[in-house]
């Protein structure tokens, strides 16, 4: 616990509005975080998991089943393929065998053995019935032998041709061969040409079936110039037995095609909304299937979504309670924000999801667009305004992951990238043109700049992504200029409720509370002007200590203003009023004057509530004397006992303010500034040195009496309120205070 000036404890009083209640409270931290995940979880949980159902196979659907997100039908989809496979005719391919020089190679031989006397014509016939016949499968065979591997034909092919064409070679008739060895090499000559362009023509054309073509060979040869019925005979024989089907099936291009048919195949789906299963419809082994698979069946369901979500939520907490923590550990020492901040920026996020939220169900597959209508830089601003600018910073990257989720209207992906750009690039530019508002028309023209920057950022994302028709892009693009109108429209409802329901003193609240035409303030004015202008002036002093070591500078110095409002009850009784009167407390009881002279706080914090001033402000007014002592009456008192022989029947105790003493830095620099304010006032030729030595002297006084145990103030800030405030008097009071070097030979400062 800590001690007074004195020594002795400080009251229980004092003990009781010490810091450390819930607003500091690690339990209630711990439970804000535990708030803060189960808002993400559930806020995200309707767009990533989708609902089960306790339903079996053979069972009526008591209820309509619809496609949380796209589902494939697997069934209806191979089905499909094998339709789209089933179309797909099969494909031939047209072999360019040469059939002609097949029967020219026979004829040519035919004509050298003819030639050969040492052949007998028994031995000619057998070499003609042996070796015609196999000239026509080493014709087939040296096709393959070339063309297998290159890739001009597919092996199935091949394959079919050599099976097909020996399956249709044609048988020439016994008698042919005893006929072959009675020709002359000028019949041959003459058959050859026929023969040959006989083959050609009819191999010319696709062919499948080999005997179409041989049909027509007699006609043809009969209308040749042979003239000779042998001959005639012969060249038939030879090109029927020439002429093979030159059109395949090439099997293994028609199973790529098949297959490439089944690729290419749409597959049947479930549309985000569709339904699957109707209300009454029986549940067939197909359709619990299709659910199962779809992880739509409470009993088949997969846990994976709900942990990711929780995973992600928790990684959300730490990233904002990491930032929130940064001057103390999670829930240990000094943490940067009490638990009614932590609070408020909960309902914050709360009410921009919201927002979110509700836009976000007027999204349809007509109008996806109306997803830019949502206000997204609301929570940015508010937390701007409210908290801070890095933790609306901070806030805003996790807005932005939230809404590409909640607004995205496909099912396919997790994020939607365009709105996620839009939500990252409205909350910034709502960040910094807010983080310096004066008054409530800043917020409006900071949600101009929202509109501006969020209607040129789908502009830029729709133009770079999309081909999009020209009124989706109008309307996209005035979606999203609305947006920033709605934002401030919210935020200027929103921060009264704010102000008043969690004692939050905003920068525009404060500016306007340090209006003159306040009527506190103007009744310090015309009743007390000495006390208006000392508050002035401490205002100007507490502004820029509080400023050096980061503390608010704005609420000290609106603070100051209505420090010493509790004044005007009797201001008579208080020095700097004091004009051309004698000074009551010469004539009155030093304990009277002790009670009229702490009254002052007591009463400050009684107008102020009547005029419904936050908190702060009222805490500053209580707060900034501490429990220090009024030593000039508590001397006087002591003289006066010594005077009438009596002992003292009271002590220093009985002189102080009763606090409490100061519960945060704010409140401290007030009462420091208050301090020093009257000191300088009361030197008539300051010096630096003077003016150092007495702030000095101040702060070391209210050190030692324990003044700044409740507050979180260290040395080193200190210091530096010593600092400002020596710099800061130097300058308001430039003509009066004389520097070392010139206070011998210029006495006083021009």
């Amino acid at each position: 616990m800590s001690q007074n000036g004195s020594g002795k404890p400080s009251s229980a009083k004092q003990t009781a509005r010490s810091p450390q209640g819930w607003r500091q409270s690690p339990a209630v931290r711990w439970t804000l975080m535990a708030l803060f995940v189960l808002l993400f979880y559930f806020s995200l949980s309707p767009h990533v998991i989708p609902e089960t159902y306790d339903i079996s196979e053979g069972a009526v659907s008591e209820k309509e089943i619809k496609a949380p997100f796209q589902i494939r039908d697997e069934k209806a989809t191979r089905q499909a393929e094998e339709d789209a496979a089933a179309e797909i005719d099969a494909i031939y391919s047209i072999v360019p065998l040469r059939n002609e020089t097949l029967v020219e190679q026979i004829l040519y031989r035919i004509e050298q053995l003819n030639l050969d006397d040492q052949v007998t014509t028994d031995n000619k016939v057998a070499i003609y019935r042996t070796e015609i016949p196999g000239k026509y499968a080493a014709h087939i065979d040296a096709f393959v032998k070339v063309n297998k591997g290159n890739g001009t034909y597919s092996d199935s092919l091949l394959v079919e041709m050599e099976t097909i064409a020996k399956e249709q070679q044609y048988t020439i008739p016994e008698e042919t061969f005893y006929k072959l060895p009675q020709l002359t090499s000028e019949q041959l000559a003459e058959m050859r040409t026929v023969a040959r362009d006989i083959v050609r023509k009819l191999t010319g054309e696709q062919l499948r079936e080999a005997e179409t073509a041989r049909t027509q060979v007699a006609e043809l040869v009969n209308a040749s110039a042979l003239s000779n019925r042998t001959e005639r005979e012969i060249v038939q024989e030879l090109a029927r037995f020439a002429i093979m089907p030159n059109k395949f099936l090439d099997t293994d291009a028609t199973d790529e095609a098949k297959a490439l048919a089944k690729q290419n195949t749409q597959p049947v789906v479930f549309k985000e909304g569709d339904v699957i299963v109707k209300r009454g419809q029986t549940i067939t082994p197909d359709l619990y299937k299709l659910l199962s698979d779809s992880n739509l069946l409470q009993d088949k369901r997969s846990y994976w979504p709900q942990a990711g979500l929780l995973l992600l939520s928790i990684m959300f907490v730490v990233v904002l309670f990491a930032f929130l923590h940064q001057s103390g550990g999670l829930g240990g020492f000094r943490p940067k924000y009490s638990n009614t901040q932590l609070l408020m920026l909960l309902l914050i996020f709360l009410i921009n999801i919201i927002t979110i939220q509700i836009i976000a169900l007027t999204q349809t597959d007509a109008v996806p667009y109306a997803g830019y209508l949502a206000p997204a830089a609301l929570g940015a601003m508010l937390i701007t305004l409210l908290l801070d600018m890095h933790l609306a910073i901070i806030a805003s990257f996790i807005f932005t992951i939230m809404g590409s989720i909640i607004l995205n209207p496909a099912s396919n992906s997790l994020f939607d990238f365009k709105y996620g750009f839009f939500i990252i690039v409205v909350s910034l530019a709502a960040v910094f043109s807010i983080h310096r508002a004066s008054q409530r028309s800043t917020i409006l023209k900071a949600g101009i700049m929202v509109s501006l920057f969020g209607s040129l950022s789908v502009m830029a994302v729709l133009m770079l992504t999309e081909q999009m028709e020209r009124m989706p892009f109008i309307y996209s693009v005035a979606f999203a200029f609305a947006s920033g109108l709605l934002t401030a429209i919210l935020v200027i409802g929103l921060m009264p409720f704010f102000e008043i329901t969690f004692g939050i003193l905003s920068a525009l609240k404060l500016v306007e509370l340090s209006n003159p035409n306040h009527p506190l303030l103007r009744k310090l004015l015309t009743e007390t002007p000495g006390t208006y202008h000392h508050s002035v002036m401490v205002g100007n002093l507490s502004e820029a200590a509080a400023e050096a070591i980061g503390a608010d500078g704005l609420l000290c110095r609106v603070g100051s203003y209505y420090h010493d409002i509790g004044k005007t009850k009797r201001p008579n009784y208080f020095i700097e009023n004091q004009t051309n009167i004698e000074n009551p407390h010469d004539t009155i009881d030093p304990k009277l004057s002790k009670s009229i002279i702490v009254a002052h706080a007591r009463d400050g914090v009684e107008m102020l509530k009547a005029h419904n001033i936050p908190k702060p402000i009222r805490d500053i007014a209580e707060q900034h004397h501490g429990t220090t002592s009024l030593k000039f009456f508590y001397h006087k008192a002591v003289k006066q006992a010594e005077e009438q022989g009596i002992a003292p029947a009271f002590t220093e105790e009985d002189f102080r303010y009763p606090g409490p003493k100061a519960q945060s830095k704010e409140a401290a620099v007030v009462g420091i500034a208050d301090c020093v304010e009257a000191a300088v006032r009361s030197l008539r030729n300051p010096t630096v040195e003077q003016v150092e030595a007495m702030i000095a002297k101040i702060i070391k006084s209210r050190l030692d009496d324990n003044q700044y145990n409740e507050c979180d103030l260290t040395l080193k800030e200190l210091d530096k309120i010593a600092q400002s405030l020596k710099e800061s008097i130097i300058g308001i009071f430039h003509s009066r205070i004389e520097y070392p070097d010139d206070a011998k030979t210029k006495g006083r400062i021009d």
